[in-house]
């Protein structure tokens, strides 16, 4: 670790699938080069998160101390992933805008605000403007929503 960084706290932020942690890449270089071992978070974070379905993309925010303790926080999977799940579909439109992949209701729109309205920096926020949200990301996916 360099003189600068071994005095304060650093943030590593991983996308992690839920349940299936490795010490392998990405998660071993990123935790290695800060000198914690990466076997110890992996144990810990599939035993948070096994209560999940095996395989959810899992946004992870882990503190690393300088003396090498850690410390992390699970946020809820992206809306991409709960938009996907919803209505269906592998991937997004290669043309957002012009071609139209999907179509998904209101209704779970309105769901996938509440789980994301759990989240920390969105809490906030109305349950409308999040929906907005989910509503430009559902366009960017050229997923049509319909009432």
């Amino acid at each position: 670790m360099s003189k600068a960084a071994a005095g304060k706290a650093q943030l590593v932020r991983l996308l992690l699938s839920a349940g299936k942690a490795t010490p392998s890449p990405p998660i071993g270089p990123a935790l290695g080069a800060r000198g914690v071992k990466a076997i110890d978070f992996c144990r810990e974070f599939n035993a948070r998160t096994a209560h999940l379905e095996p395989g959810v993309p899992t946004p992870t925010l882990i503190t690393v101390q300088p003396d090498r303790t850690f410390s992390f926080i699970t946020k809820t999977p992206p809306v991409s992933y709960f938009l996907k799940k919803a209505s269906g579909i592998e991937k997004g439109a290669a043309q957002p805008g012009r071609e139209v992949t999907g179509t998904i209701s209101l209704k779970h729109i309105y769901e996938i605000a509440k789980v994301k309205q759990t989240d920390g920096h969105l809490k906030h926020l109305p349950l409308e403007s999040i929906a907005r949200m989910v509503v430009g990301s559902s366009r960017s996916l050229g997923l049509r929503v319909v009432p």
